[in-house]
């Protein structure tokens, strides 16, 4: 079976205390129980956690839906995203089966960004690493007017915005995802392609700003 494989990135620096972190917790919480409502989700789709905040780590590595369990997260610390952008690409490279004479292997894995700041690592040597990774597809989003879409915009021509970081506006955020993995689920079981393009997703809900 090919899996599609899903890494979401979160920030989990100090300036996510409070009520961002509790609705990025129960964003994925709720992502995660609508998923295994979805035929096509549970049969394809693989999920990876990686926080970022003083260094980056996988908390969850890709496991099938039936059997994650999402972790605690704290918010504490700074921004290290070149580690958030380095640790992905070598987790991609070493956790997605690729495709050989033999065997078709995975289908390229979708990744979820987001942040409420600015990276505070030397950022580019991850993500020159990220941009040697066959990714289907990448998504940042900048939660709150402190993140830099300029930055994210080197990552991925994929940039949204939220005008605030709180639950509700996080929660939509994660309702999206949920219908785009949803989406690209069904088009690899059903059509054997896979997506490219941000208008090939479900149109994001007001709260998201498409950043040009």
């Amino acid at each position: 079976m090919r899996r599609l494989p899903v890494y979401l990135l979160l920030d989990t620096s100090g300036s996510m205390s409070g009520e961002p972190i509790e609705a990025v917790k129960n964003g994925v919480q709720v992502m995660i129980s609508s998923l295994r409502q979805n035929p096509q989700a549970i049969e394809t789709a693989f999920l990876s956690v990686i926080t970022f905040d003083s260094a980056a780590q996988q908390i969850i590595p890709l496991t099938d839906l039936a059997s994650f369990q999402m972790v605690d997260l704290r918010a504490t610390g700074v921004t290290a995203l070149g580690g958030a952008l380095k640790l992905v690409s070598n987790r991609i490279e070493n956790e997605v089966a690729k495709t050989t004479t033999e065997q078709k292997g995975d289908w390229k894995p979708l990744v979820f960004i987001m942040t409420d700041g600015v990276p505070t690592d030397d950022w580019l040597p991850g993500l020159a690493e990220f941009k040697k990774q066959k990714v289907a597809f990448t998504v940042a989003c900048a939660a709150g007017s402190g993140a830099d879409t300029t930055v994210l915009k080197q990552i991925t021509e994929n940039v949204v915005s939220l005008d605030t970081a709180d639950s509700a506006s996080i929660g939509k955020f994660f309702q999206w995802v949920t219908a785009s993995i949803g989406v690209t689920s069904t088009k690899v079981e059903d059509a054997g392609k896979e997506i490219s393009l941000l208008k090939e997703l479900p149109p994001p809900p007001s709260e998201l700003n498409i950043v040009v």
